[in-house]
């Protein structure tokens, strides 16, 4: 395996998730999945709803993603991969309270429209897609091995 290292970043509106020297990042742009190693050419992609995995050092450090942007660029010899995500949370956080509190928000948002009460729709499709993939992807690694 070769020492070279990209430095990654993960920014949501709220805070910084993750800054962090990495061997690889994989993420689901709205293309397809990709995978970013050092010395990548620069890209600049919209990101789709899915899983982050960056690996240091053979270990897996996934996050759940909703929506946003990627920026891959080089200054001198060092890739820099920077993460503007709506929505970024680490694997490790998401908890089975947590998934269920979001599932009871968005069937409440869910009965409240079907009552024909007034729901902002673009707030209820947002909270329900990040519900979605947060059930998705703390399923699929469940069972799987990584940075906690």
């Amino acid at each position: 395996m070769s020492n070279k290292i990209l430095k990654l970043k993960i920014v949501t509106p709220e805070k910084v998730v993750l800054e962090e020297e990495v061997n690889q990042v994989t993420l689901p742009t709205i293309e397809g999945e990709i995978t970013i190693l050092p010395e990548h050419i620069p890209l600049i992609s919209a990101l789709k709803s899915g899983d982050i995995v960056a690996v240091s050092n053979d270990e897996h450090i996934p996050f759940a993603v909703s929506g946003g942007f990627i920026e891959v660029k080089r200054i001198e010899n060092t890739t820099e991969v920077i993460i503007l995500a709506d929505f970024a949370e680490p694997v490790a956080n998401i908890t089975e309270s947590e998934i269920e509190k979001a599932k009871a928000k968005a069937e409440e948002l869910k009965k409240l429209q079907a009552k024909g009460e007034i729901v902002d729709f673009e707030h209820f499709e947002a909270e329900l897609e990040r519900s979605l993939n947060r059930v998705k992807i703390a399923d699929k690694w469940r069972t799987k091995k990584y940075r906690k």
